[in-house]
């Protein structure tokens, strides 16, 4: 079989997995859901294996251990949660307001200073940026009621994901012997080592960057909360969960940390307080950049910030929720097959030239 038929053939492969995505990503949640969560705990599934107990065992072990532990955890957290989101959107009008009423004399100060009239254009633009703030954060709920949190979503989350992770769990190794017996057998060998790059990837930023998020998540919410700051919980755990894109997590965790700050204890003249909501944020930085990452990942993740951040984006605006979730795996994908394409290239005719001379080999 020619390379230009077998081109054609895997790109209409693809091209019919993305119709198919397209078409049923308002059933897919549960699915994409359930091998996310088989894929996290393969691991320790296969530790319990080597130690004596069947496949089958072990996947039911880790799969209702980790339910029951996720079932605990909302248990305890969505009440505090959902009166902390439903009190910090009625609070937000209320912040801007009081940040307007405390920033703009300064502002109006410095443009009189600089010789500029800034006093009716400032007021009318945090105007502005409130009504838009309040919008989006009014708009951005409604989208998730109505995309992922319908209660047929929830209950098809809480039914069929643990049966998926369960079952895709137990039968991952059979899986996997399948597929390599389907490869074509010219290519097997480098097929395998791209499924291996693609692996080292995933595994590397949903494993450990996903650990990475869990452990942030849980220093954020704990310390904004001892520190006194309204609303702490969950901008903390906001925070810590979107820090799987590098500083933009922090950044806005700091942003609304320091709103939320500024307006509950500047007014008493506490200070220090803010500080040490500041003083958390650059707390969670340094150990995320100096002593998780470097634990948990490495340099096994290969992925650029950018480069998330535009398939998240992507995969957002093309199949909703759903695409949100295979962004990263696909975004891995994606850059393992362009670093080969790279490679190859480097070795090629094409940029060698006729003589195929190597790049480094002198020339006689």
């Amino acid at each position: 079989m020619s390379a230009q038929l077998q081109a054609r053939y895997w790109l209409l492969a693809l091209a019919v997995s993305l119709v198919l995505i397209w078409l049923l990503s308002s059933i897919l949640l549960p699915f994409v859901a359930g091998m996310a969560v088989a894929y996290f705990l393969d691991p320790p599934a296969d530790k319990l294996e080597e130690r004596g107990l069947s496949r089958g065992l072990s996947a039911t072990i880790i799969v209702v251990a980790f339910f029951v532990l996720m079932i605990l955890a909302a248990l305890l957290l969505v009440p505090i949660l959902q009166s902390q989101v439903s009190g910090f959107s009625e609070r937000l009008p209320g912040y801007i307001a009081a940040l307007r009423e405390t920033a703009l004399p300064l502002v109006i100060d410095l443009g009189i200073r600089v010789g500029i009239d800034v006093g009716a254009s400032a007021g009318d633009a945090l105007k502005e940026v409130a009504a838009e703030a309040v919008g989006f954060a009014i708009s951005l709920l409604r989208q998730a009621w109505s995309g992922g949190m319908a209660l047929f979503n929830i209950l098809s989350l809480l039914v069929i994901t643990p049966v998926v992770a369960f079952y895709l769990l137990r039968d991952f190794d059979h899986m996997i012997s399948a597929l390599n017996d389907w490869l074509p057998r010219e290519h097997a060998g480098t097929v395998r080592e791209l499924l291996a790059d693609i692996d080292d990837v995933m595994a590397g930023f949903i494993r450990g960057q996903g650990t990475v998020c869990l452990i942030l998540a849980s220093f954020y919410g704990l310390s904004l909360t001892v520190a006194g700051l309204e609303f702490g919980l969950i901008i903390g755990l906001f925070s810590g969960l979107v820090s799987f894109v590098p500083f933009v997590g922090a950044l806005l965790g700091l942003v609304l940390s320091m709103l939320t700050a500024l307006t509950q204890f500047l007014p008493e003249g506490e200070f220090l307080r803010i500080v040490i909501i500041a003083a958390i944020f650059v707390v969670g930085q340094v150990m995320e950049g100096y002593v998780l990452t470097p634990r948990l990942l490495g340099d096994r993740i290969g992925l650029h910030p950018v480069w998330v951040m535009f398939a998240l984006l992507a995969g957002g605006a093309l199949f909703g929720f759903v695409g949100v979730l295979i962004s990263v795996p696909a975004a891995a994908a994606i850059g393992v097959m362009v670093r080969f394409g790279h490679d190859r290239y480097m070795g090629s005719r094409l940029y060698l030239g006729a003589d195929k001379r190597p790049p480094d080999e002198p020339v006689p």
